[in-house]
């Protein structure tokens, strides 16, 4: 079961890339990451009242936010640095390079995941498994060659450097979700709510010093549809894959790699919908990646 639930996780995901694309296209990276966070606050504050005051009801539906001690609020403030570090760097890199090679690089994060998994919680990969692992990396390698076409040379680019460190903090981020949810027994709108909400204090620190005071930043915002949505998708999906976390026997290595399986929207939809070069070359590593995920599953 937690494996469908990764799939749905990674659907929900390739919709929230291509908003996301869209939301910070041209548009100043720091307020359009705050109104994400935001909208998906927004929409499990209702969630947080009711268990306030309706608790029986929202136990009965299942979603309802338990009380958590401060040193678990601790814990969370540390998950919410993490990713809004890691949603910086990605919301920049996002910015100046085309979807289908950051996505792309993206979903090298099953590899950072993979090391984690085996040397702090000792998973134990099949060969197979390895296989898939290493296809996926080797694919990557692929669109580092076509990116060069694009006019993007991975080693003099920052924004490629800044993608590959989002890439290695979001990694860092899901094995600690696997401490959370199964260690503290988090459940996953617990574990939302208080995340959106820490996330958000960190966002207005860093747009206090670095944004509200400067007015061309601020005129050079625009409004998007595109912006709750985003939040919006992204908790949808964060749901579905803390819900598949939940199962003692999910792996952490193997639920990473399902999510990537995200990239086949961002690809082929994204390329389409943002008119980005190279598709067709793009679909060869493409077919690698979703291999390497294919014989993840398999194994």
């Amino acid at each position: 079961m937690w494996m469908y639930l990764g799939l749905l996780a990674a659907l929900f995901l390739g919709l929230h890339n291509l908003c996301k694309k869209h939301a910070v296209q041209g548009n100043e990276v720091f307020p359009v990451l705050l109104g994400t966070i935001t909208s998906g606050f927004l929409l499990l504050l209702p969630f947080y009242l009711g268990s306030v005051f309706y608790q029986e009801y929202m136990i009965k539906i299942q979603f309802y936010i338990t009380d958590i001690p401060w040193k678990t609020h601790g814990f969370i403030v540390i998950k919410s640095a993490i990713m809004a570090s890691s949603w910086v760097l990605a919301y920049q890199a996002l910015k100046h390079l085309p979807i289908t090679i950051v996505t792309p690089i993206r979903s090298a994060g099953p590899f950072f995941t993979f090391i984690g998994a085996i040397t702090i919680y000792q998973e134990k990969p099949s060969f197979w498994q390895w296989i898939g692992f290493f296809l996926i990396i080797f694919s990557i390698m692929l669109y580092s060659r076509i990116g060069k076409k694009e006019g993007i040379h991975f080693r003099k680019n920052k924004w490629i450097f800044a993608i590959i460190g989002a890439t290695f903090l979001g990694a860092s981020s899901g094995l600690y979700d696997k401490f959370l949810i199964q260690s503290l027994t988090l459940n996953p709108q617990t574990l939302q709510f208080w995340f959106c909400f820490y996330t958000m204090l960190i966002l207005l620190i860093i747009l206090t010093v670095l944004w509200f005071p400067k007015s061309e930043k601020r005129s050079a915002f625009k409004w998007r549809w595109s912006i709750p949505l985003v939040g919006v998708l992204l908790q949808i999906a964060d749901y579905f894959y803390f819900k598949a976390l939940q199962d003692p026997d999910a792996l952490i290595m193997l639920l990473s790699a399902i999510k990537r399986s995200q990239i086949l929207i961002a690809v082929v939809i994204g390329g389409v919908l943002f008119k980005e070069q190279n598709k067709r070359k793009k679909l060869i590593p493409l077919a690698g990646i979703m291999g390497g995920v294919f014989l993840i599953l398999y194994a």
